[in-house]
């Protein structure tokens, strides 16, 4: 049976990497410290005689007993409400977090995946944003610890795949929605969500024309472990190229979930990007894949499994968010 090692494994994507390995028949080890993940997106694995869960900080020395065939490193904040929170840590986990990660694999003489993002193109200056492109970022702004953490794993990861012949991949993961998000996670679908729920203004920031490219989950993990079960050791952007501004975003959310709160507009935070669209030419080329999920119908089942919080759970994870 071959052996994974997923860190990062409860958070949002890593829980459904976890769940695709299963499915895919090997063992997986789940690694987490449950800064950011959450012990209930992985309850359901935890009978499962083919998983294992270690409770445990990828930036300290990782020991794992046996041998290892893959290794996927998602460990990492990935919405701006955590990595300003908690800046230094989200540092860490790009460049400790990733060394260790790298060093593992190499001393198991495993294969190695790493999540890198859409961020490190910055506030782009080209559109559709191609993997040749080599970003526009801030490197003292706010995001910068996010977008800084990942263009560093990056040139790590590159480092040990031509010094010390790691086989790595990298994938790019542009914005992915989808069951087990973290409702008071700062993110545009969950805010809205979590608003029109507790039957509240929907909050756009700027004028709403800023453009996202929305991903549902189970199209971004086909990808990635595509990407995985490739040869292709450069970085490949994985996401949906079907391109909308936030403020039709958020009308759509109004519009599915037949709701008749206003929207409201409160200034751009800074450095906020104006465009985001994946170019997914080398995805389609090399990987055979595309997304196959329409936006109205993941953002329905997104939508059904954040009604099934209480009301108590709402405005607890409210309360959270505004402290």
């Amino acid at each position: 049976m071959k052996r994974v090692l997923i860190t990062g494994g409860a958070g949002f994507l890593g829980s459904h990497l976890c769940d695709k390995f299963i499915a895919e028949g090997f063992y997986v080890i789940c690694m987490d410290n449950l800064i950011t993940g959450n012990i209930k997106n992985i309850k359901h694995l935890t009978s499962n005689l083919n998983f294992e869960f270690y409770h445990h900080d990828v930036t300290k020395y990782i020991h794992i007993s046996g041998s290892l065939d893959y290794i996927l490193h998602f460990a990492s904040p990935a919405s701006p409400i955590d990595y300003l929170k908690i800046p230094i840590q989200t540092l860490k986990v790009g460049s400790l977090g990733t060394q260790n990660c790298l060093g593992l694999a190499k001393a198991k003489q495993a294969t190695i995946l790493v999540a890198s993002t859409s961020e490190i193109y910055g506030d782009p200056l080209v559109h559709p944003q191609s993997e040749d492109y080599w970003g526009n970022v801030n490197t003292v702004g706010p995001r910068g610890v996010y977008d800084e953490a990942k263009r560093f794993l990056e040139a790590l990861t590159m480092a040990y795949h031509t010094y010390h012949q790691v086989d790595t991949r990298i994938v790019r993961i542009f914005n992915t929605y989808g069951p087990r998000m973290r409702l008071n996670d700062g993110r545009a679908l969950p805010a809205f969500v979590g608003q029109a729920l507790r039957n509240e203004p929907l909050t756009v920031f700027g004028n709403g024309s800023q453009t996202r490219s929305f991903c549902y989950v189970s199209d971004l993990i086909d990808g990635i472990y595509k990407l995985l079960m490739s040869n292709y050791h450069l970085p490949v952007n994985i996401g949906n190229p079907n391109e909308i501004s936030i403020k039709e975003f958020a009308e759509e959310i109004q519009a599915i979930m037949n709701i008749q709160t206003p929207i409201v507009y409160h200034p751009l935070p800074v450095d906020d990007p104006k465009q985001r669209r994946p170019d997914i030419t080398k995805a389609q080329t090399i990987l055979n894949w595309s997304p196959q999920v329409d936006r109205r119908s993941g953002l329905m089942k997104t939508i059904d499994y954040f009604k099934n919080f209480t009301q108590n759970e709402l405005y607890e994870l409210h309360r959270e968010f505004k402290s």
